[in-house]
């Protein structure tokens, strides 16, 4: 027997075709409205530079460290412009997910549309809960840990003089790392979504996500346990949530499929 609602889709899906030249011109479009406002909030980023990076640093600062220094001529100014486009980066981000989703959307059936469009929503706010845990938890803990090894040895001072460019390397790692170390879930439950693995693959291959977790927390942090941990154990526990969300949805699909058949 034919499908209703897989006609109705498939008559859906033919509407939206569009020649090639097209979807070059859309796609450039996108593209357009994508690099225009992050060229926008790099602007007013620059502009507000220094707050940005006052706030970058205090971390640094809670950990006792009231001073950074820059030796080359042009890494302070060279800073403002990595914290102008790292912000940038922040800010626009929706803006940009969103032309990215407004340019595959008409692709897609409608069931697909509604099936993605959560993940879509879920990306920025767990790429800000990775972020704010290693703003806030992270880093601290990470920074009073190697900062402690200032002192006096055999006469000598050993003092912590960290450089401009050398913390916002290190803070901008960790957020980054930290808010794409988050995004397991999306990814995870999107491969499920497109057929590529199963979640009885994912139970199975469970011991080797917690060795690539904490290979993944080993790389994006310090050379600390505490560092190392603070992201491993997150990334774990997110690979756990993922099982449960991909156990509801195979539910739910299952549920949808009795009630197409009855």
């Amino acid at each position: 027997m034919s499908d209703p609602g897989g006609g109705l889709e498939e008559d859906e899906l033919d509407k939206s075709k569009a020649p090639l030249l097209d979807h070059l011109i859309e796609l450039r479009r996108r593209l357009l409205w994508s690099v225009l406002a992050l060229g926008i909030a790099f602007a007013v980023c620059l502009y507000f530079a220094e707050p940005i990076f006052g706030f970058l640093v205090q971390p640094l600062l809670a950990a006792g460290q009231t001073r950074v220094i820059y030796t080359a001529v042009f890494e302070a100014f060279f800073v403002q412009i990595k914290v102008a486009f790292f912000a940038a980066l922040m800010v626009s981000f929706p803006i940009i997910a969103s032309q990215i989703w407004l340019f595959v959307a008409p692709g897609l059936y409608t069931r697909e549309r509604r099936a993605f469009l959560p993940f879509l929503l879920m990306t920025p706010v767990l790429f800000l809960s990775g972020g704010a845990l290693a703003y806030y938890i992270a880093m601290p803990l990470a920074l009073h840990y190697l900062l402690g090894f200032q002192g006096d040895f055999g006469g000598i001072q050993q003092e912590a003089l960290p450089g401009v460019g050398n913390y916002l390397d290190f803070s901008t790692r960790f957020i980054f790392g930290f808010g794409v170390a988050f995004l397991l879930p999306v990814l995870l439950m999107l491969l499920e979504r497109a057929g590529l693995v199963t979640r009885q693959q994912l139970v199975r291959g469970r011991r080797y996500a917690i060795v690539i977790a904490t290979v993944v927390a080993a790389i994006l942090t310090p050379p600390d346990a505490v560092s190392m941990l603070l992201l491993a154990v997150p990334l774990v526990l997110l690979y756990e949530l993922s099982l449960i969300a991909i156990w509801f949805t195979e539910r739910k699909r299952a549920r949808q499929a009795d009630k197409a058949a009855a």
